[in-house]
């Protein structure tokens, strides 16, 4: 037996990894991308352990999952220098090759809807959407603001709203009555929010975008309908990097990449609650579908910090790869 066991571990050094079994893809998988190491890590919710790390290409920040949880889609951002997005194959574990969005530069918001990946192109003030099917850009709109940054799409793909961090502002895309999507016009409404507008999340009931504003510290409430600021509250988050709603919308999380804490904001009163240590700084934020767990990317710390949203507090850590950022939740169907 001892004869058999000293031949298998001299057999799985000279084969390395290839002899070992391969861990399948769960069909409910937490994505992380690892800035300093160009990699995104697939990990087990249930062991909290990466059973995968995929190589995804330079500065990778954010990510996101096609509705059917069996393709990931990476923007690769450098500030304007790139202009790709890499795809991953999730189920096979494997980088796909790349989508070239050619003059479309400094892609980084990233949301899959409606079969397509939605992209903001920082670099060239714009808004885009990649269709899969056709491996084709089919739609490209200009914001006219500075650091077009973050995106978020209606799912029935009629309004979409961006952050643009220079600018100070927030644009509400809306597609007018009677166009055929993508196609057809579009009208925008700017709406002025604070200093360094990054951050931000629409509440699970489509009424309200909450903005956080990392220049001067406040949070930006924009009542959907009237597209208007209806409150700025003093929330004390300088270093605002993102913000999300829990499932039920009861609570705001915001992340600092300049602090040590996640502020935690009733949705109700608009008071915080709760000012949560998770390390020397935080990035990008994702909550647990059934409203358990928050997980939060500490990105000097290189750590995932996991939120028990029950209690309010730390509850475990995360090793996916250093220098943390985009996350996103994959369910295979």
């Amino acid at each position: 037996m001892k004869l058999r066991l000293a031949n298998l571990v001299l057999l799985a050094g000279i084969l390395g990894p290839s002899i070992l079994l391969a861990q399948e893809t769960p069909a409910n998988s937490l994505l992380v991308l690892s800035k300093a190491e160009q990699t995104l890590a697939i990990v087990d919710p249930s062991s909290l352990k990466s059973i995968a790390r995929i190589p995804v290409g330079k500065d990778p920040h954010e990510v996101s999952a096609s509705t059917d949880g069996k393709i990931a889609y990476v923007s690769n951002y450098g500030g304007g220098a790139y202009n790709t997005l890499a795809v991953v194959d999730l189920v096979s574990q494997k980088a796909l090759p790349a989508v070239d969005l050619g003059v479309l530069r400094g892609p980084h918001g990233l949301m899959f809807v409606a079969g397509k990946a939605w992209f903001t192109a920082e670099a060239a003030k714009a808004i885009g959407s990649y269709d899969p099917a056709t491996q084709k850009i089919d739609w490209i709109l200009g914001t006219g603001q500075n650091r077009t940054h973050m995106i978020y799409v209606w799912p029935n793909v009629k309004r979409i709203v961006t952050t643009n961090v220079s600018s100070g502002t927030v644009s509400i895309i809306e597609k007018t009555i009677g166009g055929n999507v993508p196609g057809g016009d579009w009208d925008e409404t700017v709406v002025r929010v604070g200093k360094g507008s990054e951050g931000f999340d629409v509440s699970p009931d489509s009424k309200e975008i909450w903005v956080a504003n990392s220049g001067d510290g406040t949070v930006s409430i924009i009542d959907v309908a009237s597209k208007s600021v209806t409150q700025t509250l003093t929330a004390d988050v300088g270093g605002a990097n993102r913000l999300k709603f829990t499932p039920d919308g009861k609570m705001a999380l915001i992340s600092s990449l300049r602090g040590p804490d996640v502020t935690i904001i009733d949705s109700a009163t608009r008071k915080t609650v709760k000012r949560v240590p998770v390390g020397h700084g935080a990035a990008g934020i994702l909550m647990q579908p059934d409203g358990a767990r928050a997980f939060v990317a500490c990105t000097p710390d290189s750590y995932i910090a996991i939120i028990d949203l029950h209690s309010l507090e730390v509850v475990g850590h995360i090793d996916a790869g250093k220098n943390p950022d985009g996350l996103a939740w994959a369910t295979r169907r």
